[in-house]
């Protein structure tokens, strides 16, 4: 098995070093639901690394102890696990011995049970669902390069693979100083699910800084780093500004990037980035997508406004109670600030939404004669309730599931969404409450309400729509639904659509536009033809110079 491993990097033998202690604060649709005390500590014959914690529904875990040792070189010798998963009790301990792995397991109150696996000699041990287990991960992926594989023990699960993907360097600015991060996409490959696409920030010591985990809609964050002060800088100009939003009882951070030795009043641009928690950036994989769009338009005459979503980065407010509608005053309110700035030219402002911000921006613009021109990024043009059901099926496509159970599902999820919709029904559902609570939310009731033709006919603004044609969240024929209703309008201005060829959802090059495809992408930037079709059409519609 070792010859599929990525190479360890052997360290010279150092005296114990003091613990180092962090909390981690656990994330679930960027609403907080637990935290996890990590301790890591060199011994003098390797490293110890030992964790508590509480994180509630859907997980519903107590972790009275985890305690994992690992040698010199962080191959495995033992773990041990003490907690509380769902109100039962889950013993776990595990002696590495070479590439023998001896197992007692207690799992949810049932009887003791014993099991051996073969497993790499240098495998990480990672017990699912504990945040501390990634340490040891992080640790390896300091040194790991990129298209080498870790392997991964789950005890008792058994073994996978986790490919590593593309490494990046990111600056963090938190209250104690400026972090430099290295960001590592990994993509877990288990033989029961399909391929699991994960991302790793670790410090320069290799200390585990975040975890996500996109498709469970999973975020962990240190402390540092998951404070409201801290934010990522991933892209900045010279004569960047910060500024703060007035919203409703709290107030949007944000960034306006301005030509260099912009003078006079500029045509404007705000851009409303997507779904989950989204930074002013819309860093997503890797891949700054706002920082980058903004610093192009910034260098063609444009002033440009991004913030950070409410709840996340600097900006306040909380997300968990937020629909679409909510977000969309959000959007209101960074146009009123727009249109307040004596740098800004109040009758050329464009507003310019990806994904869910492209929704959010036809919301934001209705009846809103600040708002001269929309741009629409990857945009559905069908209801949320009909995208739902088109991803939930695309998902059952690509996996191994007998018809039957993909039948099954596709009927689960229909009947979830009548309940989430009408309020009514949860009681002929057979799931879990957390689930329930997971899935009745308001977003979610905003998202599958959501119908792009009862908004569009509120809108009279030039709109420009773009997508890529390999995108497999909001398939391409969406482009064509907004054009299509778009062009329904009475005495409204016309619609520009531009499909990009081999352009996924995140507006980048690509091979297949599939999710599990995110952490392995080789051009980890917006696609320059993404950004002239953008550029060109804003200059055109609303010109810097007149």
């Amino acid at each position: 098995m070792t010859a599929w491993s990525a190479p360890l990097v052997v360290e010279a033998q150092t005296p114990p070093s003091a613990p180092a202690t962090s909390s981690f604060t656990v994330f679930l649709r960027s609403t907080p639901i637990g935290s996890e005390q990590v301790t890591v500590e060199r011994t003098g014959d390797g490293w110890t690394i030992s964790a508590s914690g509480r994180v509630g529904p859907p997980l519903d875990l107590v972790i009275r102890s985890f305690n994992a040792r690992y040698d010199a070189d962080w191959k495995p010798l033992e773990l041990t696990v003490d907690s509380t998963l769902r109100g039962q009790t889950t013993l776990l301990h595990t002696v590495v011995s070479g590439t023998a792995a001896s197992s007692d397991v207690t799992p949810l109150g049932a009887a003791p049970t014993e099991q051996s696996d073969e497993i790499a000699p240098d495998a990480v041990l990672l017990p699912n669902p504990f945040i501390a287990a990634y340490e040891a991960l992080a640790a390896r992926l300091r040194t790991a390069a990129a298209g080498t594989t870790i392997p991964i023990y789950q005890p008792p699960q058994g073994s996978f693979a986790a490919e590593v993907g593309e490494s990046s360097t990111e600056q963090i600015q938190t209250l104690g100083g400026l972090l430099t991060a290295r960001r590592t996409r990994l993509t877990f490959q288990t033989s029961s699910a399909p391929p699991l696409a994960v991302e790793i920030w670790g410090d320069d010591t290799g200390r585990l800084l975040r975890l996500s985990v996109p498709a469970q809609n999973l975020e962990v964050a240190r402390e540092d780093v998951a404070s409201v002060s801290a934010r990522r800088v991933t892209m900045a100009r010279p004569n960047d500004e910060d500024i703060r939003i007035p919203a409703s009882a709290f107030s949007l951070a944000g960034t306006v990037s301005k030509p260099a030795n912009a003078a006079g009043a500029l045509p404007a641009v705000l851009l409303i980035g997507g779904s989950g928690p989204t930074d002013r950036d819309e860093t997503v994989f890797g891949i700054p997508i706002f920082g980058e769009l903004s610093n192009a338009l910034a260098d063609a005459g444009f002033l440009v406004l991004r913030y950070d979503k409410r709840g996340v980065g600097q900006s306040g407010g909380r997300p968990e109670a937020a629909g679409l509608a909510d977000f969309a005053e959000d959007a209101r309110a960074a146009i009123r600030t727009l249109a307040g700035r004596k740098d800004v030219d109040r009758k050329r402002i464009a507003v310019v939404g990806q994904s869910e911000g492209g929704s959010v921006a036809m919301l934001a613009a209705a009846k809103n004669n600040r708002v001269a021109a929309l741009g629409l990024l990857a945009t559905i043009g069908v209801t949320g309730r009909e995208l739902n059901l088109y991803q939930v099926t695309h998902g059952l496509e690509r996996s191994n599931r007998s018809a039957e159970e993909k039948q099954a599902t596709i009927a689960l999820q229909t009947s979830i969404q009548d309940a989430v919709l009408t309020g009514k029904g949860w009681e002929k559902i057979d799931i879990p409450e957390p689930v329930r609570r997971q899935a009745d939310t308001p977003w979610f009731q905003s998202f599958l309400a959501f119908d792009p033709a009862k908004v569009m006919k509120d809108l009279k603004q030039p709109l420009l729509v773009v997508h890529g044609e390999l995108d497999t969240q909001v398939p391409v024929s969406n482009a064509d639904r907004l054009r299509t209703l778009g062009e329904a309008r009475k005495d409204a201005a016309a619609v520009d659509v531009v499909k990009i060829p081999g352009v996924n959802h995140l507006l980048v090059p690509a091979t297949t536009g599939e999710l599990d495809e995110y952490g392995k992408l080789p051009d980890r930037h917006v696609s320059p033809a993404v950004i002239q079709a953008i550029v060109g059409w804003l200059q055109k519609t609303m010109p810097p110079s007149r």
